[in-house]
């Protein structure tokens, strides 16, 4: 697929594409929208009214506990977290996790597996060396022997599993962050939600992790703008048609730091211990499921602008990269992704 170029932001703008649910002026009456605050983002739902409004009783509530239960369970942040605990075990204690971490671990490892370590769930002490984690930020880059240190504690293929009995073994000092999957996997649940409540047209976004289902109140397809790599204006970079799917943006603008004239992205390479270059801005998923999207889309930007993509192509992965080369931003999608393009309005 050639790249397309696009005009050069002022640097201080490259901050990659996010997604965005295109609005008109004004919201169509047959569509409601909810939304709140969790896991230090919002989340919204946007879905079709049904006949029968008792189905929306209770929703928001519902909607609430899902998200709850994911922050419960798998927050770095918390520090009554299911995930906090087994990071604080002892090394060779075991603990069963529940069914839902069983669920994002269990996936977590099968992409590690997949990519090579560069989607790797232990990466959590990196994460907090770099100023992207609970500790705190920081003002300048660790040192080369701190980096050293932390990386001794890395490693998926440390962890003892048994997926029999959910049984996970702490090998010692293990810290796992699931920041890179579990944003996604709070999305499918609340999209399991609506579908229960036979709601079957709706955007749920977490963050930017979307699931789509069904279609807009005037009967068309759900339409998803990839906006231009600008923060300060919201004009559209491209328009997917993604049907019953998930679509996820992973970029470095979301999440970094400066020191001097240098920016540091909080998307690390478990490989060296340090993040991404700033060459590839962001990556865009489309998958089954926000969760692998999420994943998916982690990866890619780990592994790079060329392994990236040679990785996404390889395995049949729905994926759109903007890569910065000199004085302009180029694409790279594979074929997968491109048949969710749709003309520009």
């Amino acid at each position: 697929m050639p790249r397309r170029r696009l005009p050069l932001l002022p640097a201080a703008l490259l901050l990659a594409a996010s997604l965005s649910l295109l609005n008109g002026c004004s919201r169509a009456p047959e569509a409601e929208t909810l939304q709140g605050q969790t896991m230090g983002t919002y989340w919204n739902v946007r879905l079709v009214v049904p006949d029968d409004r008792r189905q929306l009783e209770g929703l928001r509530g519902d909607i609430e506990e899902a998200l709850d239960l994911v922050d419960r369970q798998m927050s770095t942040w918390r520090e009554d977290s299911d995930l906090t605990r087994f990071n604080n075990l002892p090394a060779g204690e075991s603990m069963t996790i529940p069914a839902e971490f069983a669920e994002v671990l269990e996936a977590s490892l099968e992409l590690a597996e997949l990519s090579n370590g560069h989607f790797d769930p232990t990466i959590g002490p990196i994460v907090n060396l770099w100023g992207f984690g609970p500790d705190g930020r920081r003002e300048e880059p660790p040192s080369d022997e701190q980096i050293e240190a932390a990386m001794a504690r890395v490693g998926w293929y440390r962890l003892e599993y048994d997926p029999a009995t959910r049984e996970l073994t702490q090998p010692g000092d293990a810290y796992l962050d699931f920041s890179g999957i579990a944003k996604g996997y709070a999305a499918d649940r609340v999209a399991k939600q609506l579908l229960a409540r036979d709601l079957n047209d709706f955007i749920v976004d977490i963050g930017g992790d979307m699931v789509v289902r069904g279609h807009r109140p005037d009967g068309n397809p759900w339409r998803i703008a990839v906006e231009r790599p600008d923060p300060s204006a919201r004009d559209i970079y491209s328009i997917v048609e993604v049907g019953d799917a998930a679509i996820v943006t992973s970029g470095s603008y979301r999440n970094f730091f400066e020191y001097g004239e240098l920016q540091f992205s909080h998307t690390i390479d478990p490989h060296t211990g340090r993040p991404i270059p700033q060459e590839l801005v962001s990556v865009t998923v489309v998958n089954e499921t926000s969760m692998m999207a999420d994943g998916l889309a982690t990866a890619i930007t780990a592994l790079g602008a060329d392994a990236g993509y040679d990785f996404a192509r390889e395995h049949g992965v729905a994926a759109l990269l903007l890569i910065l080369d000199d004085d302009v931003v180029l694409e790279r999608m594979t074929d997968e992704f491109a048949v969710y393009l749709q003309p520009e309005l």
